[in-house]
């Protein structure tokens, strides 16, 4: 654990140097109007956290650098969200005033905001679901016991499905589903189909096939689309303008990365509920071990359904970045539910 006094020094250190992009020193702490320290208090203090692995002191420099470790313990330990200008709130609120006729508006939208009020690479995920409609259902017995669901999206993407009979179905009643399936839920985007299928197909079902509860429980396990991502990205560049990575070749292989949908997918993909912030040495992927990476969540009735991320430099402004990104997540949760269920 470490003292108030050493809590109040590192993070006065990495305030310093989120801001300067430059080594820091005891004697710029001690002039801190929130510091009554001297030097020399603040130097040995230094000193002990360096130690501890709470800072860094680069070869060129007399001043200290914040580690992974240092960062870690100030993103869970000391900061504090920052309150977001009237301004950057209004930007925002315009994403989700405009009137949407695709998710892929908003989610663009969501990344572009993203990106200019933080001034950094904005990434979110954006499931496929979204922009499929049901154009046809055919359900295909293979034998007694197995059958095949083949589902037709109205952009021509197939799914099949294999499903588990019921046991002694005849193959009447399995077109007398299909029917019914048809009928009703044609032209349904395809995220909402198992909700409609206890809407509108439970009652039919119900009248007019034998075994229908067996049925059901299998059409429920057979709606339930694949959902593939898409990746809207926008600020790709802007990690070029941080001090740190003005060498072209020093940042060559995070630019390489943001051009790979598998490999930007993968690194949205943090375990947990909530803002998630991956930083310097935790990232897995060699090109990120200079950078941090914060995400999070939107939803869709309850149901997580996509990711927003902030990708920068580890001298990230995390207090801002966290506000803005869990304030635009919410929003966007919101306004999914509201339009979409």
């Amino acid at each position: 654990m470490l003292s108030e006094r050493q809590r109040l020094i590192l993070n006065a250190i990495i305030d310093n140097y989120i801001h300067s992009a430059e080594p820091v020193g005891s004697r710029t702490i001690s002039k801190r109007n929130d510091i009554g320290f001297s030097s020399a208090t603040i130097r040995n203090e230094m000193a002990d956290l360096e130690e501890l692995g709470y800072l860094e002191q680069p070869h060129t420099s007399a001043g200290r650098v914040p580690s992974t470790k240092g960062y870690r313990f100030y993103v869970d330990n000391l900061i504090r969200p920052e309150h977001l200008s009237e301004q950057e709130l209004n930007n925002i609120r315009n994403v989700f005033a405009e009137r949407i006729n695709h998710i892929e508006q908003v989610i663009e939208s969501t990344a572009s905001i993203l990106s200019q009020v933080t001034n950094y690479t904005a990434i979110v995920l954006g499931p496929e679901i979204f922009e499929h409609r049901l154009k046809a259902i055919q359900i295909v017995p293979l034998n007694e016991q197995q059958a095949v669901a083949i589902i037709v999206t109205h952009t021509g993407r197939v799914e099949n499905k294999l499903l588990d009979l019921p046991k002694g179905i005849h193959p009447g009643e399995i077109e007398k589903l299909v029917n019914i399936l048809n009928s009703k839920l044609i032209d349904v985007p395809l995220w909402q189909l198992r909700q409609r299928l206890y809407q509108e197909i439970a009652g039919e079902m119900r009248r007019h096939v034998e075994q229908y509860e067996e049925m059901l429980h299998m059409l429920e396990r057979s709606l339930n689309p694949e959902e593939g991502e898409r990746v809207f990205l926008r600020g790709a560049t802007k990690i070029m303008n941080q001090p740190e990575f003005r060498d072209v070749e020093k940042v060559k292989d995070i630019l390489e990365l943001l051009e790979q949908n598998d490999q930007l997918i993968r690194l949205l993909d943090v375990p947990g509920e909530g803002i998630q912030v991956r930083i310097g040495q935790e990232n897995d992927m060699d090109a990120m071990k200079e950078c941090s990476i914060v995400t999070t969540s939107y939803y869709l009735g309850g149901k997580p359904v996509g990711v927003v991320g902030i990708l920068g430099p580890t001298r990230m402004e995390y207090g801002k970045v966290i506000s803005v990104l869990d304030y635009l997540a919410r929003g966007l949760s919101q306004m999914l539910t509201k339009q979409f269920e």
